[in-house]
């Protein structure tokens, strides 16, 4: 008969959700009122690099050019998040970011209002011209 623990651990594990093993489970398991934007974010990214690889890494959607890190983005309950732009290209596009939460080449966009998808490709891009650039 299973201890009173191991009751209570098998519960634990039973609710506990699996870790999403792709793209689209990661968007699949997002909250319903953000698998759009995260789709379109998604589409957004891959058509601004179309060379570079996509996989999730940190448990988050992650892109690779060459080898380095282009850009990774993720979603949390308040916020959609670009992360890894690095400073540089941050600070080339610092007036069109301001209306957003940034620290250290990560860019917060709030949950509740539209990602500015053009800015986000011209993101995309300078952080490719910035990887060819560095060879």
């Amino acid at each position: 008969m299973p201890t009173k623990t191991a009751k209570k651990t098998a519960a634990k594990t039973a609710t506990k959700k699996a870790a999403p093993k792709t793209v689209a489970g990661y968007i699949a398991a997002a909250p319903k009122e953000q698998r759009a934007a995260l789709e379109k974010l998604r589409k957004t990214i891959k058509a601004a690099a179309p060379k570079a690889t996509e996989a999730l890494s940190y448990g988050i959607v992650g892109y690779k050019q060459g080898g380095k890190n282009v850009v990774y983005f993720g979603s949390w309950k308040e916020h959609i998040a670009l992360y890894g732009a690095g400073a540089a290209v941050i600070g080339a596009h610092k007036a069109e970011l301001k209306p957003y939460v940034q620290s250290k080449g990560t860019i917060q966009f709030p949950a509740d209002k539209p990602i500015p998808y053009g800015l986000v490709s011209r993101i995309v891009k300078a952080r490719i011209a910035e990887i060819e650039k560095a060879g």
